[in-house]
């Protein structure tokens, strides 16, 4: 591992812990997506990982560090954009029909859920 890199959890890790994030007393919860929103979200990830692929190929082939960052940068802004859509998507949906329905906690979770994405 790099010095002062973090370490890097695994998809597995990954999918537990949000799974576990996710989880309430009266069971899982889920968002059910439009096949439209989901082939819109699959094509964000689809081309992000292209890009990361890209990433990893610039490193393997010894390219100009400057060509690198600009890289990216251009794979931050692209995961920047994808989270602001699915923030967008959870607000109109999610949190509006909690709303609706009398669960304010629907508030409170959106609070530290801007939190965490803004560290």
């Amino acid at each position: 591992m790099c010095p002062d890199e973090e370490r890097m959890l695994s998809p597995e890790e990954v999918e537990k812990q949000a799974e576990k994030e996710t989880q309430c007393s009266c069971g899982p919860r889920m968002k059910h997506r439009s096949q439209e929103e989901v082939r819109c979200l699959i094509n964000r990830l689809s081309r992000i990982e292209g890009q990361v692929r890209g990433l990893k190929a610039m490193i393997e082939k010894d390219a100009y560090c400057p060509d690198i960052l600009v890289q990216s940068a251009a794979v931050s802004a692209a995961i920047n954009s994808f989270n602001k859509e699915l923030l967008a998507s959870h607000i109109r949906s999610c949190v509006a029909e909690d709303i609706r329905d009398g669960r304010d906690e629907s508030i409170d979770e959106l609070v530290r859920l801007l939190q965490k994405l803004m560290k």
